[in-house]
């Protein structure tokens, strides 16, 4: 059980202390969960929290504990918790009927919307999830091209159906994952990120390749930053072999930019999943993108080219409280406001935590980009200034992993300290943190460093 794993850590005890009651759910949970959760990054030892409530930037568990957020519902909560726009919009469809297996007003007036702010999105599916999207574009790209393969980025994170399982946080030899089919591995080649050769030498060699998938920020939200240069090569490559360039927006996607990534980067991809924002921090995703494309999943065309239809139900596909909830927060981030109060609020918070380090002598960093902030465990211990530090500069495996233990350590420091970070660690940060927010940041910051260097972990 959970509550006979015990510690000398002063950290842990003090997290035990403040959190009794998550530490008994925590224990009740496994017996109805595999490891007591429900999503993978929830695992945390020697527990994980249970939350109550949210409000804005903050949330408070069922020890009454107040948080200030950075998971933000994963990236979906761009806003913050419950804005009162949402949670109208949400109210009212709720009164109406959660579902009527039909279509709806409100769908069409979703897609109208990401469509002014995407205009990529000549066409829109839309998803239950994005797992679901980045699915169903695959689908897409190969049914348009006719090729079999699909290049993606190690590292780089695209949901947990079977083709893109290998290569995010292990098997990067492109190896299957426990389940999936050696087969369907075959079919996946997995490249390294920014480099432009070993792209370039991809697709001219192999001409099956159907689709490239990318995290245009870079993977967990650009914790393995993507340069931008690399970005136009390859929009430039892919079209140039006939290559379906998929741009995975699902955390970018209305964050970055009111066009998400692509509006940032000023590159059009041929199609864009989506998914967290795009609903209002409720359950939905959608592929969008070139009309040419998603017509394979048109009736009519396929009836007029003899080309056979891609099938695609859904229960939940452009659910009306999905649609209420996202039209509600695509017509306030259309504005461009949320992305920049976001954005300039995660980059002050940036330099208030590495002029932390800087005093407290210790050679991690903070680094990221728009809303994100990544902080830099220095796993093989270099020496690095955190002013002046280059993420582009180090090599995957450091970004990638970080210290078990004092990862470990530094999050429920953090916590004891009234701050969830997000387990990478880090977080993405919304429109709703405030500038006493980011003190209340910086302050938990300090004493979880002296916290940690205390019990000999830096």
């Amino acid at each position: 059980m959970l509550a006979e794993q015990r510690s000398n850590s002063e950290i842990i005890a003090a997290y035990r202390a403040r959190t009794p009651a998550s530490e008994r759910l925590a224990n009740e949970a496994r017996n109805y969960f595999p490891t007591g959760i429900t999503h993978d990054s929830r695992y945390l030892l020697p527990y994980g929290l249970y939350v109550e409530r949210a409000a804005g930037a903050h949330k408070w568990d069922v020890d009454g504990n107040e948080y200030v957020d950075y998971f933000g519902g994963h990236g979906a909560l761009l806003l913050g918790h419950n804005h009162p726009q949402v949670v109208a919009a949400i109210s009212q469809a709720l009164a109406k009927g959660t579902h009527f297996g039909a279509s709806h007003p409100l769908e069409l007036e979703w897609a109208k919307l990401i469509q002014r702010l995407m205009p990529s999105a000549e066409r829109i599916r839309f998803t239950a999830s994005g797992t679901e999207a980045t699915h169903m574009a695959l689908r897409l790209a190969r049914a348009f091209t006719g090729r079999t393969k699909l290049v993606r980025f190690k590292g780089h994170f695209h949901g947990w159906h079977d083709h893109m399982t290998s290569g995010y946080s292990s098997h990067f030899d492109g190896s299957p994952t426990p389940g999936v089919l050696a087969s369907i591995a075959r079919e996946v080649v997995l490249l390294p990120a920014n480099d432009v050769a070993a792209l370039r030498d991809c697709l001219a060699r192999d001409r099956d390749i159907a689709a490239v998938f990318i995290e245009p920020t870079g993977a967990s939200f650009g914790r393995l930053p993507v340069d931008p240069a690399f970005l136009a090569a390859l929009r430039e490559e892919t079209a140039k072999h006939g290559v379906v360039l998929v741009f995975d927006e699902v955390i970018t996607g209305f964050r970055v930019a009111p066009g998400g990534a692509q509006q940032a980067f000023g590159i059009r991809p041929d199609l864009t999943t989506m998914a967290k924002i795009i609903a209002g921090g409720l359950p939905g995703g959608a592929v969008a993108g070139r009309r040419d494309i998603l017509e394979r999943l048109d009736f009519e065309v396929a009836k007029a080219s003899g080309k056979e239809k891609i099938a695609h139900q859904g229960t939940f596909n452009a659910n009306p409280v999905s649609a209420a909830a996202g039209i509600a927060a695509l017509s306030l981030i259309g504005t461009g406001e949320p992305a920049r109060k976001a954005n300039e609020a995660a980059a002050s918070l940036r330099a208030k935590l590495n002029e932390v380090l800087a005093v407290e002598r210790l050679p991690w960093a903070v680094y990221g980009t728009f809303s994100a902030f990544h902080i830099f465990l220095n796993p093989k211990r270099r020496a690095v200034d955190p002013l002046k530090f280059d993420a582009l500069a180090c090599d995957m495996d450091e970004l990638k992993n970080s210290p078990p233990t004092v990862l470990q350590k530094l999050r429920l420091a953090m916590m004891v300290n009234g701050v969830d970070l997000s387990g990478w660690p880090g977080g993405m940060m919304s429109a709703a943190h405030s500038a006493q927010d980011l003190e209340a940041t910086v302050t938990a910051f300090r004493k979880a460093v002296r916290m940690l260097r205390q019990e000999g972990e830096v």
